[in-house]
């Protein structure tokens, strides 16, 4: 049983003026929170997309940590789970990561997104995405106690390159796919992410070649638009990890991607992680899991010029 030993805010309105062209909140939660919980709560969240979306996977969820819930004063981490983009994998993939860092005192907002073979490939796998991260501020309207200010994205395989991309999408024009932003996370960690898209379609990655329905001399301007490595906005840092046994997504796409960043100026890292295998580095029974879970806390606790 769940502690209500006080309420920080009740009856918050779906229709609080953010100052932007936020969605309205479709939360199925309770409009209220406690000042402190005695376990891990979990609310989930219907997201708004253009097209109307679909409520089977327009959602996500958030995941608040126990203890007191003072306004603003819990870290938020996003997650974006992986799988080529494809609807194999659902973001129940990463529950034990949300639970195991709301755990160590974070809140977790774990995005799912409709993929390719469930009404998903380009654009709406990216637009459902964009729209998940602007529904943070819906959110946070209702649970306070999340902090919004500068705050981080993790994202593994395909979430990793959407993770890289959505931090960046300030730098996009107005009539790009997930343009103008309402909520911005400023860190980003990518976990063996195809961050060089180009690199990785004209190197046998026929995933990405499907997931954006053509090749890189096909559509470049689709390419243009979401490649993490054509989008570097060397202010937010990225700390990519990648096993060196990784058979799926080559770690040579983390490195070219870090490389970019340095050579613009910006703060980047990459990790890697020996013996690791694509998917070790998500896996919470594998020996290198344990160190992703430090890097990922670290990289929201550390100052944001420590962060890489």
């Amino acid at each position: 049983m769940v502690a209500l030993l006080g309420v920080l805010v009740a009856g918050v309105t779906a229709c609080a003026d953010t100052g932007s062209d936020a969605p309205a909140a479709t939360s199925s939660s309770a409009a209220s929170t406690a000042e402190y919980l005695d376990e891990v709560t979990v609310h989930r969240f219907d997201y708004p997309t253009p097209d109307g979306g679909d409520s089977e996977q327009n959602w996500a969820e958030l995941y608040l940590p126990a203890g007191e819930q003072r306004v603003d004063s819990i870290p938020l981490v996003v997650l974006i789970h992986g799988g080529a983009w494809q609807s194999a994998l659902g973001a129940d993939i990463f529950e034990p990561l949300a639970q195991d860092l709301a755990g160590r005192g974070m809140a977790v907002y774990n995005i799912e997104y409709r993929r390719v073979g469930s009404g998903g490939g380009w654009p709406t796998t990216f637009r459902d995405v964009a729209s998940a991260l602007d529904h943070v501020a819906v959110v946070d309207r209702e649970f306070p106690q999340i902090d919004t200010d500068d705050e981080l994205v993790v994202g593994h395989s395909a979430g990793a390159q959407l993770a890289v991309w959505g931090g960046t999408r300030h730098k996009l024009d107005d009539d790009e796919v997930g343009a103008r932003p309402v909520f911005r996370p400023t860190r980003v960690v990518s976990l063996a992410g195809p961050l060089d898209m180009v690199y990785a379609a004209t190197h046998g990655d026929d995933r990405i070649v499907t997931a954006l329905g053509g090749t890189p001399r096909q559509i470049p301007q689709r390419y243009t638009m979401v490649d993490p490595i054509q989008n570097i906005d060397p202010d937010t840092p990225v700390v990519a990890v990648h096993g060196t046994a990784d058979r799926m997504v080559s770690p040579v796409n983390s490195q070219r991607y870090v490389d970019a960043v340095v050579e613009q100026g910006g703060e980047a890292e990459a990790v890697l992680i020996k013996g690791g295998s694509h998917g070790s580095v998500v896996s919470s029974d594998a020996a290198e899991y344990p160190r992703v879970l430090d890097i990922i806390t670290g990289a929201s606790a550390a100052d944001i010029e420590d962060v890489a």
